[in-house]
């Protein structure tokens, strides 16, 4: 297991993690720095805790908004393939009628 200082309101926090997953880590904390970073800036220092609980919640929302958006495409993704297979459909009927048609005349 590997170990990895991070950075997060200019305070250093040493984390274990997966053999390779250092550079993921570290690029997590960074967007969790960011974020601790901009409540600071906008609240000033309310204490570590609070900081990082504001992080945290900044980054829930996010990802709140991330999966609202990805539900939102999977259900239009799956109405266009439903109205994919629906057109489909149709094209196949409408090809089998022309071919009786054409089976009928070639016939008389």
């Amino acid at each position: 297991m590997a170990q990895v200082t991070i950075e997060v309101n200019g305070k250093p926090y040493t984390v274990g993690c997966d053999d390779g997953q250092e550079a993921h880590l570290s690029a997590l904390a960074a967007l969790l720095d960011r974020h601790v970073g901009e409540v600071a800036k906008d609240m000033g220092q309310l204490g570590e805790t609070r900081l990082l609980l504001m992080g945290a919640l900044l980054l829930a929302d996010e990802l709140h908004e991330v999966q609202a958006r990805l539900d939102a495409a999977r259900n239009e993704l799956a109405r266009a393939q439903n109205a994919q297979a629906g057109a489909e459909a149709k094209a196949i009927g409408a090809l089998s009628a022309a071919a009786e048609r054409i089976e009928r005349i070639a016939a008389a």
